[in-house]
């Protein structure tokens, strides 16, 4: 029997009452855009982050292009990112004709190495081919980034810090969450997330008010800004004008109202999600190559459980035979792909990243595992001899 890879019945089961009346309360009201659930999830995603603001919109990707676009990216500016991510974190860089610095990453957390950043800003500067502008560091898989040392150097090159957490809404370190941090912190609400909707959806947090309203504006097609009205003459309504290039990307209220159903849950779903990775850890340390390791004082998420081994694709059809899926993240380091070879580093920068490409597998992972089901994975995975 196989088993899924991540059950989100096994959620819909515990909230299937609240989430099917969330849903028809949405219905009846007829408020399917920009209603009032979305301006409470807001209200609710900030307060969660000790966060002043949080702007929500149509997914993780859009929530960073918002971001560059409200920071006037251009040709010719850098932004410095890790090529072992989804595609998103570095595709959203060439929208605004800017170009992406792959950083390499460390090798226990799978996360940005402030060391290799240092030296590709550096490098950067001394190229004088780019100027150096963004940071975008990844909370892959669940854990925070190393803020602390990477928010050090972007203060010391002038540099702006976008958190993408769109794996790891909810994590922290030594109890501060990565807007704290990060000028922006975006997030995506894709259903296999740790915190999903039933569709796409995306959300951006802020302590910077202003930075916060413009973009707000550019999710709605650069629209009028309570700033704008209250600085300009304007002698008709401002609704149908646009004062800057923006997107249409706004949350859908049913996804907001099924959201907020979830985030009630979410600290607990946390902590499920955690007893399973220890459980995990414990199974399997020291007897495969390697098992996540997290930051000193971090707290993950656990969107995925990552492992190392010698010979992952070997294992990865061993595991497919037993009925137990599995998920190769990511397989093609950014940099290696097509859309990205103009901005290939040299070769041998990104050692950490093309390795670990090597030898990471995902297992089951979600907050309803069953400790029946992962010592079947456990044991599955212990009885490969490839």
């Amino acid at each position: 029997m196989s088993l899924p890879f991540i059950d989100l019945q096994a959620q819909r089961r515990r909230i299937k009452v609240e989430i099917d009346t969330a849903i028809s309360g949405v219905v009846e009201s007829g408020r399917f855009v920009l209603g009032p659930e979305v301006g409470e999830l807001e209200t609710q995603l900030a307060s969660w982050c000790n966060a002043s603001h949080a702007v929500s919109c149509g997914n993780g990707t859009d929530a960073l292009a918002l971001a560059l676009m409200a920071w006037e990216l251009k040709p010719g500016d850098a932004v410095f990112c890790p090529s072992f991510t989804f595609v998103a974190t570095a595709q959203v860089v060439p929208w605004l004709g800017a170009a992406p610095v792959f950083v390499d990453i460390d090798a226990a957390t799978y996360n940005m190495d402030p060391s290799s950043l240092r030296a590709e800003i550096e490098r950067t500067i001394k190229q004088r081919k780019l100027k150096p502008k963004v940071v975008i560091a990844v909370d892959l898989f669940g854990q925070p980034a190393n803020y602390p040392e990477i928010k050090a150097i972007c203060d010391e090159f002038g540099l702006k810090l976008i958190a993408d957490t769109a794996q790891g809404f909810g994590c922290t370190l030594n109890g501060k969450h990565p807007s704290d941090w990060a000028d922006i912190a975006t997030t995506s609400f894709f259903p296999a997330k740790p915190l999903g909707c039933y569709g796409d959806g995306g959300a951006i947090i802020t302590n910077d008010a202003a930075l916060a309203e413009r973009i707000e504006s550019l999710r709605v097609y650069g629209k009028v800004t309570p700033t704008d009205a209250a600085t300009r003459n304007f002698h008709h309504d401002p609704k149908y004008l646009s004062l800057r290039v923006g997107m249409n990307s706004r949350l859908d209220t049913i996804q907001a109202a099924i959201l907020l159903e979830k985030l009630k849950i979410f600290a607990n779903e946390i902590d499920c999600r955690q007893v399973v990775a220890d459980r995990y850890k414990a199974g399997l340390k020291g007897r495969i190559k390697g098992v996540p390791g997290v930051i000193d004082g971090g707290r993950s998420v656990w969107a995925q459980y990552v492992i190392e081994h010698e010979n992952r694709d070997g294992l990865q059809a061993h595991l497919t035979a037993n009925g137990i899926p599995s998920m190769v993240y990511y397989p093609v380091p950014i940099h290696q792909q097509d859309f990205a070879l103009r901005f290939a580093p040299p070769e041998g920068h990104l050692k950490v990243t093309e390795a670990a490409s090597q030898h990471v597998l995902a297992l089951p992972m979600h907050p309803y595992l069953s400790e029946a089901d992962q010592d079947r994975v456990i044991e599955t995975v212990l009885g490969f001899n490839g």
